[in-house]
């Protein structure tokens, strides 16, 4: 059985170099300058402010303006355009969508094995 003291644990991770280093396969055998050059962002902070926010995260997001500045209740009823329909059952009776009959459904639910037998 083997057994690790808590010293010799920390000894090996210290030994070990955790600096990032290309991949072996690298063409350039050298890394990105944004690996090297560090974060332009002193704290998380910092980066969460400049990081690109959609929805509650984003503090820019103002009450009078933007998206999400007004509850969707406020922003009116919603109606298509002349000519532009939301929903199929919305067009001519011609456009809806006919029943599938008796035998085309047995087909789909047999992969059609009744046509050919």
């Amino acid at each position: 059985m083997v057994s690790w003291a808590h010293a010799d644990a920390n000894t090996l991770t210290a030994s070990v170099d955790h600096s990032p280093q290309p991949h072996p396969a690298s063409p350039t055998n050298s890394l990105p300058s944004s690996f090297t050059s560090g974060s332009s962002h002193s704290t998380f902070s910092a980066y969460r402010d400049h990081a690109q926010q959609f929805g509650p995260l984003r503090k820019t997001i103002k009450a009078d303006s933007g998206i999400g500045g007004n509850a969707g209740s406020q922003l009116g009823p919603v109606a298509p355009p002349k000519g532009v329909f939301f929903d199929r059952n919305d067009l001519p009776s011609r456009f809806h969508r006919q029943p599938l009959t008796a035998a085309e459904i047995e087909a789909i639910e047999t992969g059609c094995a009744v046509l050919h037998a």
